[in-house]
């Protein structure tokens, strides 16, 4: 279990009406060949930008009074070709996956011999230092700080990548950082967070253009 305080106390109402919109970026070269892709920034393929466009009209009907962006291209062109005019946010870049970098998850069980994911087991040190499961939910609490008070003047959208958005979830909804692992999230989805009945709940999620992909680490 995470010592990370799932939803710290914010000067926002209980139950603010907006929504909360996560749009994952569009389709890279790594996460189409499965490759754990954190801190490096690579640009979108053209389908990438394609489902970005895409996404660009499950959004429009939102009134958003805050749309937040991973700093990484891949995150801001995914944000620009879906018609968002955001904001970057340092605190959604992607999990720094440290020495596990643009490997896949088969690379890295083969090398250690059993069945590793990065929720269960964390990663090394390599060029950069890494992060824990409970250093990204702390960053993604830090995000929610700004979120929820804004959800109370509209609707939010944060643009940014698979793992960050995923345990961001856990965190809103929450629960332990590492549920984020039972959660899906494919590139170029939208998903959609809301309190029901004074609680925080999943209205719609993994919703996107096309069916979904197969999964990848991105």
């Amino acid at each position: 279990m995470s010592n990370v305080d799932p939803l710290p106390d914010h000067p926002a109402p209980d139950n603010p009406s907006g929504k909360l919109v996560l749009l994952r970026h569009g389709e890279t070269e790594w996460s189409r060949e499965g490759r754990h892709t954190g801190l490096t920034d690579i640009p979108l393929t053209a389908r990438g930008e394609d489902l970005a466009r895409r996404a660009g009209r499950l959004v429009a009907g939102y009134d958003f009074a805050l749309v937040l962006t991973s700093p990484l291209q891949r995150a801001r062109r995914t944000a620009e070709l879906a018609g968002l005019h955001a904001e970057v946010d340092p605190l959604l870049v992607e999990w720094d996956y440290g020495g596990y970098e643009g490997r896949t998850t088969r690379d890295i069980r083969e090398e250690l011999g059993y069945n590793w994911s990065a929720f269960t087991h964390g990663v090394i040190r390599g060029r950069t230092p890494g992060e824990t499961v409970e250093e990204v939910a702390a960053r993604a609490s830090r995000v929610l700080t700004r979120v929820l008070p804004a959800m109370a003047e509209g609707d939010v959208a944060l643009v940014a990548h698979g793992h960050i958005l995923r345990i961001l979830t856990a965190v809103f909804l929450r629960s332990a950082p590492r549920f984020g692992a039972q959660i899906t999230l494919d590139a170029g989805s939208v998903s959609v967070l809301s309190f029901f009945r004074e609680q925080p709940a999943i209205l719609s999620w993994n919703y996107g253009p096309e069916l979904p992909m197969a999964p990848s680490e991105s």
